[in-house]
């Protein structure tokens, strides 16, 4: 898919207030002390609070604090209003930054729902107030996992550096991340939509009011994930075990799935997104402009590939949509910091080759010797091997301290000496390297 990064600006998606952040931290509620986690060690402290522009954020610092605080940036979008207590389902899956003695930091951004400059303004902003209330930091690290890959890897091109270029971020860390940006990240949903109403034909149905699918739904409908499961089931059977569902369901999914290459046990997942977030996208934040593009998808894999690019609709991108989803979310490749990546080869949600064009964007930049991209033999998205982690934040550090820079070999040897803590297993694959179009 083509795209570019130019600006127009009636699009510009997840626009940032123009108050200077300081300003705004005095005008928000002051962090207060609440009980923490129970998976956190003994002894740490955790503040929550709400920032200026409406974000909640919560903040723990371990007894043993390293004097490193880890700032997180939260994967989604989540397209339900956020909840003061959002961030402590990220401060509870990644414990173990808490756990080797970092502090934390995370922020549920100030809506719901589409807008990666957005978010990265909330990240940064969390970060000044940690600093605020934990007294500056001997580092301070960067994480972001899945959709957050993307809000993390954008923040650090856009607030890595102060005005006076000393360093806000020290090293990026980016685990399951989405990293081909918002003109390429959501294209193959696009086409699972598309194909999905080729041969199911009941999202919409025929005594539905119709729409383009590229639009998720019509303005101002909603979809319960139930109803959706419904139509899903009807049409391939599946939450049925194989050998219940009827010769036309068995049909329609090998052919959705073999075409679109969406592991079965995400495809609704995939399927939802596809609906409630692509609604959001393009009703909230585009002005019902297009921003998907299959005019010229070549499908391949189904029983009848003739018959099913003759008959799937088709739709060209609004270019002007294209560009805000581009000047949004994509990546330039413009690092200053040292990075490190980890992806599950067999991730069913944000497909391995996420790397594979994060690394060429990034090297196309020439800072390919600021990557390092670490994969394990998994097929999980959400939460890999404990140690995993624990490998990456301590090789970010040996990086920053020692300016030893690692190597797939070298954390996959670390991840060995942090499993005698964490008792999981070290997946980590040192010869794997994913290609552009490899999920």
């Amino acid at each position: 898919m083509r795209f570019t990064t130019l600006l127009l600006p009636s699009l510009v998606l997840g626009a940032v207030n123009a108050l200077p952040a300081e300003a705004q931290q005095r005008r928000g509620t002051e962090p207060t002390s609440k009980d923490c986690p129970e998976v956190l060690p003994a002894g740490t402290e955790c503040f929550a609070g709400q920032d200026a522009r409406g974000a909640y954020y919560w903040i723990a610092k371990p007894k043993n604090w390293n004097g490193t605080l880890v700032v997180h940036a939260h994967g989604g979008p989540r397209t339900a209003k956020p909840k003061p207590d959002d961030p402590v389902e990220d401060l509870e899956r990644f414990a173990v930054t808490v756990q080797e003695g970092y502090a934390w930091a995370g922020s549920n951004y100030r809506r719901q729902g589409y807008g990666v400059r957005m978010a990265a303004a909330d990240t940064d902003n969390v970060r000044r107030i940690a600093i605020r209330l934990l007294g500056k930091p001997k580092h301070v690290l960067l994480h972001g996992q899945s959709w957050g890959g993307n809000v993390a890897a954008k923040t650090a091109e856009l607030y890595a550096l102060d005005w006076r270029g000393a360093k806000n971020y020290d090293g990026i860390v980016l685990t399951s991340g989405l990293l081909a940006g918002g003109s390429r990240g959501y294209d193959f949903r696009a086409d699972l939509r598309a194909v999905y109403q080729y041969y199911c034909k009941n999202h919409p149905r025929a005594d539905e009011a119709q729409y383009p699918v590229w639009q998720g739904l019509p303005k101002g409908e909603t979809m319960k994930r139930k109803e959706l499961e419904k139509r899903v089931d009807e049409c391939t059977g599946l939450s049925l075990s194989p050998d219940k569902r009827t010769q036309e369901q068995t049909k329609n999914l090998k052919n959705i799935l073999a075409v679109t290459h969406v592991p079965e046990k995400t495809f609704v997942a995939h399927l939802s997104w596809a609906t409630g977030l692509f609604s959001d996208i393009v009703w909230r934040r585009l002005d019902g402009k297009k921003p998907f593009d299959n005019s010229k998808v070549e499908y391949k894999g189904s029983d009848d590939d003739a018959a099913l690019n003759k008959g799937v609709e088709r739709f060209t991108a609004d270019l002007e949509a294209r560009r805000a989803m581009a000047y949004d979310a994509d990546l330039t490749g413009q690092i200053v910091a040292p990075t490190i990546t980890l992806h599950a080869k067999d991730d069913p949600t944000v497909f391995v080759d996420h790397e594979a064009i994060y690394r060429q964007t990034v090297e196309r930049a020439g800072n390919g010797d600021l990557l390092v991209q670490n994969f394990s033999d998994e097929a999980e998205h959400s939460k890999l091997s404990t140690p995993q982690y624990a490998a990456l934040f301590s090789s970010m550090l040996n990086w920053i301290d020692k300016g030893e820079k690692p190597t797939k070999q070298s954390v996959a040897a670390l991840c060995e000496e942090k499993r005698k803590t964490y008792d999981e297993a070290c997946k980590l694959l040192p010869d794997f390297e994913p290609t552009v179009g490899s999920n």
